[in-house]
């Protein structure tokens, strides 16, 4: 397929580096003919619209990969409303209204699965966007991720920018968030498993009922298809990402537990929350334009673990 827009010479800012998809998108834009801008957290913050948009003067990216948010599971969501629905208004509308004063070629958007409401037919489309009511657990997130979406088609109809926008399902892989409270689901699991089986637990409790639906993508193969959106994409409607496969949280929690080689019992509290019931993605549009993903769930999670081990349980042992 015709690039349309052409990588070669050109300098893309990946905005959230150092995070799991930032991280991946460095790593995939290296196989790419052109010069990645990175900057650190304690070198621009950008929440404060004036540092960001004198960055972007600075150093002047032709493309830029919104990547930075701040994230996190069920209970971060819960617990940190505000900052996640402030931290993501700033972080974005910084970025895209900056990039538009800097003449910035063209701007990827990266939203999140739960834009779409709570109760949305399955597998989600495209435009299922805003027909029904979110989830409560994380709307605050959810809102402000909308409204990124609707900031870049806002600019691409009054000014012309080539901004665009995608949704990525739940996401996985190294330089994931290793975090008691802040973790989602695989990471979370990884970590609970792995913690019963140094401690010799017979038995580990989970959140909710174990019924809910899920689809994961690894993030190596979000950032292949980030770049193939930054080339081949050029339109007003947001594009969903995702493997097109789907599991449960409990056949999820026994393939995590095998990969970890924890062969106690797993027990479901169903007084805790379980949030959405299903959230499998159409990804109709990104496939009929000839991307698809490579990387097998039990593959990935098997790569995921022993990231997980070199870098954070050896990591906290030294």
């Amino acid at each position: 397929m015709k690039s349309i827009y052409g990588l070669r010479n050109k300098k893309i800012w990946v905005a959230g580096h150092s995070g799991m998809v930032g991280d991946a998108c460095v790593r995939r834009l290296a196989r790419e003919d052109c010069d990645v801008l990175t900057v650190s957290h304690a070198d621009l913050d950008l929440r404060r619209q004036a540092e960001t948009e004198a960055w972007l003067t600075a150093y002047k990216p032709d493309a830029v990969i919104v990547a930075a948010a701040k994230v996190g599971g069920i209970m971060a969501n819960a617990t940190q409303p505000a900052d996640f629905l402030y931290d993501n208004l700033a972080i974005e509308t910084n970025i895209i209204h900056g990039a538009y004063k800097a003449g910035v070629e063209k701007l990827l958007f990266l939203g999140s699965s739960c834009i779409y409401p709570r109760e949305a037919p399955q597998p989600i489309a495209e435009g299922a966007l805003l027909t029904g009511p979110l989830e409560p657990t994380n709307e605050p997130y959810a809102i402000a991720k909308i409204a990124g979406i609707k900031l870049c088609q806002s600019y691409r109809r009054q000014y012309g920018c080539d901004f665009i926008s995608a949704m990525p399902c739940n996401l996985y892989g190294p330089g994931d968030t290793y975090h008691a409270e802040n973790s989602h689901v695989i990471p979370a699991l990884m970590m609970k498993l792995h913690a019963a089986k140094a401690a010799g637990q017979s038995s580990v409790t989970l959140w909710g009922t174990g019924h809910p639906l899920r689809e994961f993508l690894h993030v190596d193969d979000l950032a292949d298809a980030l770049v193939f959106l930054l080339k081949h994409y050029a339109d007003e409607p947001h594009i969903n990402i995702g493997s097109g496969q789907e599991i449960t949280i409990a056949a999820l929690a026994g393939m995590v537990a095998g990969v970890v080689g924890y062969d106690g019992e797993i027990v479901f509290d169903p007084s805790k929350p379980d949030g959405t019931p299903r959230k499998l993605m159409d990804n109709t549009k990104v496939t009929a334009m000839g991307w698809q993903p490579i990387t097998a769930l039990q593959d990935g999670i098997e790569h995921a673990y022993v990231w997980y081990l070199e870098n954070c349980v050896r990591r906290d042992a030294a």
